[in-house]
């Protein structure tokens, strides 16, 4: 995948996982599995194994029954695909004037599987339309 070349071979579900993460953070202070696998709508097992992996690859601090945190270099990922997925999710809403729902699905896919040039381009596409409102 072209935008994840700094994302040393994670699949677009382990991004997922880094964003949950770092978003049950922000509105809650702490992330567990069981929280985790309600927001993916997983199973706790499915996000154990993730978690493993993730661990061993530096990203993620994780013991058994215990918070889940993020390594910086997983926090790092994390950021930058909740500002991929933020950014599409403003260009489909404000310029594609999608629905919420419809934007939030394609967002989703949208972050993992543009390359970097085409997201840079939409972002400053976005930027521009929203000065000349």
């Amino acid at each position: 995948m072209d935008n994840n070349e700094n994302h040393e071979g994670l699949t677009s579900n382990m991004e997922d996982y880094l964003e949950v993460i770092l978003n049950l953070q922000k509105e809650q202070r702490v992330a567990r599995v069981k929280d985790v696998a309600q927001r993916l709508n997983v199973k706790m097992p499915s996000v154990t194994g993730a978690m493993k992996g993730l661990a061993e690859k530096g990203f993620v601090n994780y013991e058994r029954y215990s918070y889940l945190t993020l390594t910086e270099a997983g926090e790092k990922i994390a950021r930058e695909i909740g500002e991929r997925h933020k950014t599409f999710y403003d260009f489909l809403t404000e310029v594609l004037q999608l629905d919420h729902e419809t934007a939030e699905l394609d967002a989703c896919r949208l972050e993992h599987a543009t390359s970097r040039k085409t997201f840079e381009k939409i972002k400053e596409f976005i930027n521009t339309h929203r000065r000349s409102i």
